[in-house]
């Protein structure tokens, strides 16, 4: 059987500790003279966890300075947001967000911080995609067959996520609102938890990530329907975009950057966004990243602040349209 995703015993962020030595030498002046807190705030072991103890390993490389990964999980990812904002503006303090941290800000009017008025971006680090899987018993072969059985059976489809208010969440409710459906949600306590459920039957179909989606890919157990990104992606070819599928405004990007607070001065975080860019060039990691979808990448600070803010934007304008009431 050709497998549609590749095989591979280790995450995508493993396997990449042969940093290649040609990575740019900073001087000890061009960056905080003190150990870096890299705060992650979301539980160790998860793709954010591995993806800065990666770029934390590059950077001491680079620069000879120790940067330090501090978990702090919470309020799903509130936490650890909260103290980089915080923080002195002394550039010792970096803290690695993902795409669920805009999605916490368009749809939590509770939190302590404004993430594009209090702190400023410094790189995006990788962007990747999800894959709308169905259970391989499942009649449906595209995203188009998928919308014409839910609009027979409004409310009928149940779709799992890796919780209420998440990334994988709103990439359901993106795909509801733009094709006029009504499905089910079922939030999971992670995303192996709810692929448990499709696996089962409980559920009907979820937005996954390639890594955990594609040992079932390649066992024949589910169904990729198509890819979240707005173009397809050389990790599985031959999988459509749900954009070019039928709804041409559908674009989902998982992905994780690097912020500080908004009190540091400018040219220490361009500085910051240099070492990030040289790690994100680097072969060992972004060939190994390929492989599991993910493209390894960098930005100026001003473009990766612009995407944060059109990335919150855009969820907020979702829960208006939709009217969704999250918790």
């Amino acid at each position: 059987m050709k497998m549609l995703f590749p095989a591979k015993k280790l995450p995508a962020f493993c396997g990449v500790a042969m940093l290649v030595a040609s990575l740019p030498v900073f001087a000890a002046a061009d960056l905080p003279s003190k150990p870096v807190r890299f705060i992650v705030p979301f539980a160790a072991g998860g793709g954010t966890d591995i993806a800065a103890r990666v770029y934390a390993a590059t950077l001491a490389r680079q620069t000879g300075q120790n940067f330090v990964v501090d978990n702090r999980p919470g309020a799903s990812g509130a936490v650890g947001v909260d103290i980089t904002a915080k923080a002195p503006a002394d550039g010792q303090t970096i803290c690695i967000i993902s795409a669920s941290n805009t999605v916490n800000s368009a749809v939590n009017p509770k939190l302590t911080y404004d993430l594009t008025r209090d702190l400023q971006g410094i790189s995006q680090m990788t962007s990747a995609f999800f894959v709308l899987v169905v259970h391989q018993s499942s009649p449906v072969r595209s995203p188009k067959e998928l919308i014409s059985q839910a609009k027979t059976q409004p409310g009928k489809l149940n779709y799992g996520s890796s919780g209420a208010g998440g990334i994988t969440h709103l990439a359901g409710e993106l795909f509801s609102h733009l094709a006029g459906i009504q499905m089910t949600h079922i939030p999971y306590r992670g995303e192996s938890a709810a692929i448990a459920d499709l696996l089962g039957g409980q559920t009907q179909l979820q937005f996954a990530s390639p890594l955990n989606a594609g040992p079932h890919l390649n066992a024949g157990k589910l169904r990729a329907l198509g890819i979240s990104s707005a173009k397809r992606n050389a990790a599985m070819p031959g999988i459509p975009t749900i954009a070019e599928s039928g709804l041409a405004a559908y674009d989902v990007s998982q992905w994780y950057g690097a912020i500080t607070s908004a009190k540091v001065p400018a040219a220490q975080v361009d500085r910051l966004a240099r070492a990030f860019a040289a790690a994100a060039r680097e072969p060992e990691i972004t060939q190994r990243l390929r492989t599991d979808g993910v493209e390894a990448i960098s930005s100026s600070p001003v473009v990766f602040h612009t995407h944060i803010t059109a990335e919150i934007a855009k969820w907020a304008k979702l829960v208006k349209e939709t009217g969704l009431q999250l918790q």
